[in-house]
């Protein structure tokens, strides 16, 4: 798979879905979890959603359990929660894994030249954040405590507002 947008990935009903529907939309990629210190991350990321979704960006969610079993519900139990606690309606796709022999190939793609700081391929813990330009390109990789609002000055470059 040559690009981002040739990837398939799970919606959280487990219907197939080509980021290819994402074309020419700023993406930010996101592995979540719904018991993680970190979980109030929703909120902000709602927030960028409510405030760019109709200028063009796109706040994709993949629930993780890979660190510290966080996100131990099913697909079902992790949209109720997100919905109801942080009023979430970006999109929330099906529990993978981020890391390891069943790496998803989302995430496969997302690691393969965009080490996190320290300069692992390796997802570190959840909310780790990519960010990916209209054309595909990503741009940036946000460690999990990069707040959502720290990432608005290069969202709103990506999206010219």
């Amino acid at each position: 798979m040559s690009d981002i947008y040739s990837q398939v990935v799970k919606k959280s009903d487990m219907t197939d879905i080509t980021l290819n529907e994402f074309k020419n939309k700023v993406l930010l990629i996101v592995n979540v979890a719904s018991e993680c210190g970190l979980t109030y991350q929703y909120e902000a990321l709602q927030g960028l959603h409510n405030k760019y979704n109709e200028d063009g960006l796109e706040i994709l969610g993949f629930p993780c359990n890979q660190f510290g079993a966080q996100e131990p519900g099913s697909n079902e139990e992790i949209q109720f929660f997100c919905t109801e606690k942080y009023d979430v309606s970006f999109g929330l796709f099906d529990k993978i894994d981020v890391n390891g022999d069943s790496t998803a190939p989302i995430y496969q793609f997302l690691k393969k030249d965009n080490p996190s700081e320290s300069g692992s391929n390796d997802i570190e813990w959840n909310f780790t954040k990519f960010l990916v330009s209209r054309d595909g390109e990503i741009i940036k990789r946000f460690g999990p405590k990069t707040e959502p609002e720290e990432i608005k000055k290069d969202i709103e470059e990506l999206l010219n507002v």
